[in-house]
This record gives C-alpha cells, structure tokens and sequence, in this order.
C-alpha cells in the first residue's frame, strides 16, 4: 500500500506518517512548513521532518505547497496513492479572519486541488480528510452528539441547519 499524508509534519500528520510506516510499503510525506511563516521560528517544522527522516524508513518527505495545483498534480499522478490522508492546513486559527484569502486558499483551494488531483489519476484512492474542532465554533466539546453507525451528529436540533 502507497500512502500520501498531507501537513505531514504537524501535530496529526506526523502520527499519521509513523502510523503508517510500519504498515505501508512507501509513505509520502508533503509538508510546507507553513507554521515558521506564521508562528517564527519556535514553529518550524524541519525538526519533525528530521525525525520522521531518521525514524520511519519507508517515509519521503516532499516540501510542497498543496495550493499548486500541477504540483499536486504531478505528485498523485507519479504515486497513485492507495490512500490520502489530508492534514494540511492553514495553521493559525487567530490569524485566518486577518488574511482570509490566503486562509481560504490554503484550506478549501489546496483540498480542492487534492480531490481533483485523486480523481483524474487515483480514482480508486481513499480519501481522508482532517479537520479542526473550530469548524464546531468556540464550545465544540459541550455540542451534544449521537453515534451513528457511521459517523457522529448532533444530538440536539438546536445545532441543525
């Protein structure tokens, strides 16, 4: 199995690349190190990718922006992922109504690029996609849920539509 693990070197894409390196027979890793842009120095990434690189023997690091398209693109098109595992994402959740364009890019352009890359040249690949509790605003963890054989939703019809 040949497994893509975008934002691979943040907090969920990391466990996601050590997860699957024991399991896989290749791990790709795409990550830009958004967070030195965003949070300086005390959040670059590059010691993280060190880690994987010297820990995970089945892992390749690739720094990519997923906002390029035709990098996107090229990348899904040369591996044929069996499986994606999305990660990535603008990384400030303070700073996203201060640059909403670039936020928006980043999270819906860059997983639209994605799904559109896995379409044409991996139609077969599973997909995963990561999120953030804030989709769930400011108190998702007293937001009242049902199990569903599937999936979680709301257990309370005030947080419908």
């Amino acid at each position: 199995m040949k497994v893509l693990v975008t934002g691979s070197c943040g907090l969920i894409g990391s466990e996601a690349v050590r997860y699957y390196d024991r399991r896989a027979e290749l791990v790709i890793g795409i990550d830009s190190n958004m967070r030195a842009e965003f949070f300086g120095p005390d959040g670059d990434t590059r010691w993280v990718r060190n880690k994987l690189q010297a820990e995970c023997p089945k892992y390749r690091h690739v720094s990519a922006d997923i906002r390029d398209r035709e990098e996107m693109a090229r990348i899904i098109a040369e591996m044929k992922p069996d499986l994606t595992i999305h990660c990535a994402a603008q990384p400030s959740h303070d700073l996203a109504a201060q640059i909403p364009f670039k936020d928006f890019e980043v999270n819906a352009v860059g997983t639209l690029n994605l799904l559109e890359a896995t379409r044409h040249s991996a139609p077969e690949s599973v997909f995963i996609f990561m999120s953030t509790n804030k989709v769930y605003g400011d108190a998702p963890n007293k937001i009242k849920l049902k199990e569903l054989p599937t999936r979680w939703d709301y257990d309370d019809a005030q947080y419908i539509n």
